[in-house]
């Protein structure tokens, strides 16, 4: 008791940014904790689209290539990336499917499309169904453009195991990409995108200690 009595008079006179410090790195464990992850499995992921046109909607769908996501619950922080393939866009209709890769999405030239998180708003529930909203920057055609996407997370089949969900339009001729337009064939200028995914939610594991 003696000799913690005497730590604490000596560290009222320490500088105050060093008390600062001591506060940060003892802290430092908690804060590691609050860190979440969460991991795609592509096996487990569905991205589809959907493209309004005058005589039908034409249905597509991507294949993921990789998907992590951290974020810190009490800050909001987040950082990750979804990545999709662009080269796998498949709409079952080989003569569109040329047409869309080598004229619209220049897949040879922009292989990707990816979606970089920096803020998660709400929280995941223990239970039942939650909303959050996840605001980042949204790569296409080799452009970025800033984009919140909200999420539905519902249970899984575990406690680790979270089913997600979001769908969101894409102004792709605003943002450069060719409208596929025929004379006798219109689409929109706008294109739905939907995803749908089994995620594992874990912490993240602690930085290494220096």
């Amino acid at each position: 008791m003696l000799r913690f009595l005497r730590f604490a008079h000596g560290s009222l006179h320490r500088p105050p940014s060093l008390l600062i410090a001591l506060a940060v790195f003892s802290l430092a464990p908690s804060l590691r904790a609050q860190q979440t992850v969460v991991t795609f499995d592509p096996a487990m992921t569905q991205v589809t689209f959907t493209l309004g046109a005058t005589m039908h909607t034409v249905h597509g769908s991507f294949k993921l290539k990789s998907g992590e996501i951290r974020f810190d619950p009490s800050t909001g922080n987040a950082s990750g990336s979804v990545v999709v393939d662009a080269t796998s866009a498949n709409t079952d209709n080989t003569s569109r499917d040329q047409n869309m890769h080598r004229k619209v999405l220049e897949s040879a030239k922009f292989p990707e499309i990816s979606f970089t998180p920096d803020h998660v708003a709400g929280s995941i529930a223990p239970q039942g169904t939650s909303s959050v909203q996840l605001s980042g920057r949204f790569q296409l055609h080799g452009q970025e453009h800033p984009m919140t996407l909200a999420v539905s997370v519902e249970p899984g089949t575990n406690s680790d195991v979270r089913h997600v969900s979001t769908k969101f339009a894409v102004p792709y001729v605003q943002w450069g990409l060719k409208n596929p337009s025929t004379f006798v064939l219109r689409v929109k200028d706008t294109v739905d995108l939907e995803i749908s995914a089994d995620v594992h939610v874990s912490p993240a594991p602690p930085a290494p200690a220096h």
